[in-house]
């Protein structure tokens, strides 16, 4: 009977708490940490808001990359050339009014020449590709951001879990600590008894028994508490030796009030769906993009010339300044196909928008309902507190009377600190709760 309630007691505490494997030494570098420095120790050392961080500074840079269509192109281009005697028939009468171009083209001897060129093009209109490309770099500029946002709620909802389960093992330490620390009064009060001739030996067994299921329980939780607080310390991105003191005053509970205002609250603040928003956004401006095809460019261009053909050619300041146009006729055969695509692209958008709203109400029922589950469950362990203290004082008066057996007390014992354990948990998952609620909602914080 004592082993059964040690492995109930075990087994009921232990899987309240998170484990892991263990595989350095746990040094004493105590440290207390409180819940906000938690949270913002969590946000600096995550390696996922890292990426997420990266891909808004990809997307920022992609929008300037389509603003940076707006300016001129500059290009500049020269070459040196050896050339193998070429022959060279003027058609224009050079100097000196002779009629016999052959005699004197014959003595030009070309084996080099040198030009160089800069052109310049400003596009002037461009069929709104480059306003539409523009605005749909932007859109999904905002969405990254938004996607980075919801990505960080994610991570404080992840590290105020790790930190009420190291609360929770904290606490259970505490409490099979004073049990044990009754237990042994018990232990030593009944070997008196016993030496004195006023108790079974059999009983005194039972109680020393009972002290090392409690012992058992203890090095059980305290093992568990080196593994969780190894595991948030890493999380945190301190060292793994580092002691964690937990706030034991980081639950405040709030009123559950309405499901249709969470809804309401979900629908207006969460970030996947207002990221969803922008990318119908650029969905439907990547259309009007595609369409621009069907238009011709037009650019204002300029530019310089220079060449140099030894004992031929000599060209210095030509510039030139003129207006582009420019009609790519395979456009009415193959922008359909873009266009065809691009609207593709916003369907689906569309229909994930409408998923994603039965998605976020469905969310948010799950977790208001698991809020009251854990509001309606600290009632019904307080009662169980009240309960279980009444019934270890109602059973210890009895076997001080003699009746009831050791057996009938020790039972009143393990229920009256599975109860302690069950109340305390019970609020801090209830905490939790809210929490996650809230991270569904969109609003923690």
């Amino acid at each position: 009977m004592i082993y059964k309630l040690h492995t109930k007691l075990c087994a009921a505490t232990l899987s309240l708490l998170l484990a892991g494997p263990a595989q350095h030494a746990f040094a004493q570098h105590a440290r207390n940490l409180s819940l906000n420095e938690a949270i913002d120790l969590s946000i600096k050392s995550s390696g996922q808001l890292k990426i997420s961080n990266a891909k808004v500074d990809e997307a920022i840079a992609q929008y300037h990359e389509a603003w940076n269509n707006h300016l001129p192109d500059v290009k500049v281009t020269g070459a040196y050339l050896r050339i193998d005697n070429p022959t060279v028939d003027l058609k224009v009468k050079l100097g000196g009014g002779s009629s016999d171009t052959s005699k004197q083209t014959s003595s030009i001897k070309v084996n080099q020449a040198a030009y160089g060129m800069v052109s310049a093009s400003l596009p002037l209109f461009s069929g709104f590709k480059i306003k539409y490309g523009v605005e749909s770099a932007k859109f999904l500029e905002e969405a990254t951001k938004l996607d980075a946002e919801r990505d960080k709620q994610e991570l404080i909802q992840n590290t105020i879990s790790a930190y009420n389960n190291l609360y929770k093992a904290e606490i259970s330490v505490q409490l099979v600590q004073e049990n044990l620390n009754q237990q042994k009064q018990r232990v030593t009060d009944f070997t008196n008894l016993e030496k004195n001739g006023l108790l079974a030996r059999n009983d005194l067994l039972k109680a020393q028994l009972q002290q090392s299921n409690i012992e058992l329980s203890l090095l059980d939780a305290q093992n568990n508490l080196k593994i969780t607080t190894m595991n948030m310390a890493l999380m945190l991105g301190l060292p793994e030796g580092t002691e964690l003191t937990p706030d034991t005053a980081f639950m405040h509970l709030a009123d559950a009030g309405k499901i249709v205002e969470w809804e309401q609250t979900a629908l207006q603040n969460r970030k996947d769906i207002a990221s969803l928003s922008y990318r119908e956004k650029a969905a439907s401006t990547a259309i009007k993009s595609a369409k621009g095809d069907y238009y011709p460019g037009l650019a204002l261009t300029g530019g310089y010339v220079a060449a140099d053909i030894p004992d031929l050619l000599t060209v210095t300041n030509a510039i030139n300044v003129g207006v582009g146009l420019q009609y790519n006729f395979a456009t009415f055969w193959k922008t359909g196909a873009k266009i065809q695509e691009a609207k593709a692209r916003l369907h689906q958008v569309q229909a994930s928008q409408g998923l994603l709203s039965d998605q976020v109400r469905l969310e948010v029922n799950r977790d208001y309902q698991n809020y009251i589950l854990s509001l309606n469950k600290i009632d019904v362990y307080a009662k169980a507190v009240e309960q279980a203290n009444e019934n270890y004082r109602i059973t210890k008066n009895k076997y001080d009377n003699s009746l009831v057996t050791t057996t009938d007390l020790l039972e009143a014992d393990v229920a009256q600190l599975q109860a302690k354990l069950n109340y305390t948990f019970s609020k801090a998952d209830a905490f939790v709760a809210y929490k996650k609620l809230e991270q569904t909602a969109g609003t923690i914080k």
